[in-house]
């Protein structure tokens, strides 16, 4: 897969502010802000790039407030790195093609994984199945 790789004034005209400040500032969307993603046959992909990143069969109510998945479309959309910001020790999710940070995995999710990938709505294109 080709990087992706734009300047930050790039992603500044391409994203809308709070996209642009979650996910090439690594921030946090207030909580319950996408709720109302539709329901169906889904994909939801990277807001900056495109990149396939979840589909809505996987997706869950966490009941934290932001979009929740088991896993990704595939292992290999996204990767996982340390975060270690805000005094937490927490394992941060970002676009495997334009490293777009997207949210944070945890292990307290549903059957099969146990995982419960909790995303930044802003980071995420709603695309419904035809």
């Amino acid at each position: 897969m080709e990087k992706v790789v734009k300047t930050e004034a790039e992603w500044r005209a391409q994203l809308s502010p709070e996209a642009f400040k979650v996910t090439r500032k690594h921030g946090t969307e207030r909580a319950g802000t996408h709720d109302a993603f539709p329901k169906g046959p889904a994909t939801y992909r990277c807001v900056c790039c495109d990149a396939p990143l979840f589909d809505a069969a996987h997706k869950f109510d966490s009941g934290t407030g932001w979009p929740s998945f088991f896993q990704p479309i595939d292992p290999s959309a996204v990767e996982e790195r340390e975060d270690r910001s805000w005094l937490m020790r927490r394992t941060e999710v970002v676009c495997a093609r334009c490293d777009a940070h997207l949210g944070h995995v945890f292990p307290d999710g549903p059957k099969p994984t146990g995982l419960r990938y909790c995303m930044n709505g802003v980071a995420l294109k709603h695309e419904p199945s035809e």
